[in-house]
């Protein structure tokens, strides 16, 4: 397991987030009749060989009215959509149902207790693979059909419940989390640090801090090179690195702009020879100097969100207007192809 899985996972042993998990991404009625107060994470001497060797998996269970529910967490963070993920987790399942017997925790008229399987995916592709067995079986003669397993798993696609508007707006660390992950600029890792911040002041969470930082330490490289982030000692000190960043970022851009743009004023106005040239020129080169600025914050933005910029992309970003960029410049976030961008 990498050192991204190991943050990770340790961000859901803590109890804080399994709750905000169970109440801003489950649906349905039931969520309510749980006793939150006995979440309880199963130790990893409960479980089974086999079992443990899933090591970036978290198991926890709740009591619900007077029974458990077991939470099997599951976290895949490869970028490939694994096609086979019901039968993994039908076979966890399996285990952990031989460890419970083994144990005799069965409840009191010694019936197993109801497992809840979720996957969060992390990926840069939306995960297109079936998420219930039955989806991965050819069909049988129907007499058969009775007689087949069945499972299905809850799918967290992080970057598709966000592109979608599907993430709790209301205070939610895993909400909060998720937008780190899929954070696509220093501007929208330093608006959900802001929101951690604010959620995370009490010295009673300062582990939890903790957890989140020991993850930024490992997962912050590829999120937002800029920042040296192992040397961060707190969210606060790399909230602060984000807005100097921000900062010098769009600086940055501005100096260009209109350097651009003095050079090309100065140009017109010594060719016009005239007064009134000078004045054309210092404007047009100030148009030309924040058409600069815009076309390079939105090609910045294109190869976050998507990669390298292709040539043909390139060529249409260098002949547009400075309204047509200020007009695509907030699009990369609201779709998931490049050209859709444009259109």
């Amino acid at each position: 397991m990498g050192e991204h899985d190991t943050a990770y996972k340790f961000l859901f042993s803590h109890r804080a987030l399994m709750r905000d998990l169970l109440l801003g991404f489950m649906e349905g009625d039931w969520v309510r009749e749980l006793d939150l107060d006995s979440l309880e994470k199963v130790s990893d001497g409960y479980a089974t060989g086999d079992l443990l060797s899933r090591h970036n998996d978290a198991l926890w269970r709740v009591r619900w009215k007077r029974e458990w529910i077991y939470l099997y967490l599951m976290l895949e963070f490869q970028s490939t959509v694994e096609r086979f993920m019901p039968v993994r987790i039908l076979t966890y399942i399996g285990l952990l149902y031989q460890d419970l017997i083994r144990r005799e925790e069965l409840s009191q008229d010694r019936r197993l207790p109801p497992v809840l399987p979720i996957v969060l995916y992390n990926g840069k592709g939306r995960w297109r693979a079936p998420v219930a067995l039955d989806n991965l079986i050819q069909p049988p003669p129907h007499a058969v059909l009775p007689y087949l397993p069945r499972l299905q798993f809850l799918l967290l696609d992080e970057g598709a419940l966000l592109h979608e508007g599907a993430l709790p707006g209301q205070r939610n660390l895993v909400a909060a989390i998720f937008r780190l992950e899929q954070s696509q600029a220093p501007e929208d890792l330093s608006r959900a640090f802001s929101h951690l911040l604010e959620w995370l002041k009490g010295p009673e969470q300062s582990e939890l801090r903790q957890a989140i930082l020991e993850w930024l330490h490992r997962r912050g490289p590829s999120l937002a090179p800029e920042i040296s982030w192992r040397e961060v000692r707190n969210l606060q000190e790399a909230n602060t690195m984000l807005e100097e960043r921000i900062q010098e970022w769009k600086a940055q851009f501005r100096r260009e702009g209109l350097t651009k743009g003095r050079e090309e004023g100065r140009e017109i106005g010594l060719e016009e020879g005239r007064e009134e040239g000078r004045k054309e020129g210092r404007k047009e080169g100030r148009e030309e100097g924040s058409t600069a600025e815009a076309r390079n914050i939105l090609r910045r933005q294109l190869a976050r969100r998507f990669g390298t910029v292709p040539e043909h992309i390139d060529v249409k970003l260098n002949g547009a207007s400075r309204e047509q960029l200020e007009d695509w410049i907030d699009r990369p976030y609201e779709v998931e192809e490049l050209e859709d961008v444009f259109r």
